[in-house]
């Protein structure tokens, strides 16, 4: 495997404007996110954080471009600073909805041991693999509401 980056593309029944906030608003966040709490705001350069429990990761906002591109690192190296992993999220709309597609890239510039790089990229890609879907799920999910 190359281990070079993950990307996930998925359609969701929603606007851009409502994915945008489903991916970038604490309160939806933790709806999507396995729980995670975040006291996140979507400005270029802003440090925050997410955490599950004891498990807790600093992140950095790098580009908002609302309701089309949302892009932050996570997972530094040291205290947020150093070799990190970029998650984007970009929008685009699609019929009645818009097309979600997430990419994270970083592992191989970790400079991590393979055996510490295969076992980080596959958590990521099973995680991935779950939270993409929430979020179309649960974007769609606000839109039917009444």
């Amino acid at each position: 495997m190359e281990f070079g980056s993950i990307e996930r593309e998925i359609h969701v029944d929603a606007s851009p404007e409502t994915v945008f906030a489903v991916v970038t608003s604490p309160e939806h966040i933790r709806e999507w996110w396995g729980g995670a709490e975040t006291d996140l705001t979507p400005t270029p350069g802003t440090v925050s954080s997410v955490g599950w429990g004891d498990h807790v990761e600093p992140l950095t906002v790098v580009d908002v471009d609302a309701p089309r591109l949302f892009s932050f690192r996570w997972v530094f190296d040291g205290a947020g600073d150093g070799p990190s992993l970029l998650v984007t999220f970009e929008l685009a709309p699609s019929g009645a909805g818009t097309l979600l597609r997430m990419t994270e890239t970083g592992f191989r510039e970790k400079g991590w041991e393979i055996a510490t790089l295969e076992a980080a990229y596959a958590d990521h890609v099973e995680g991935w693999d779950r939270f993409v879907p929430a979020i179309a799920q649960y974007a769609a999910g606000l839109v039917s509401t009444p």
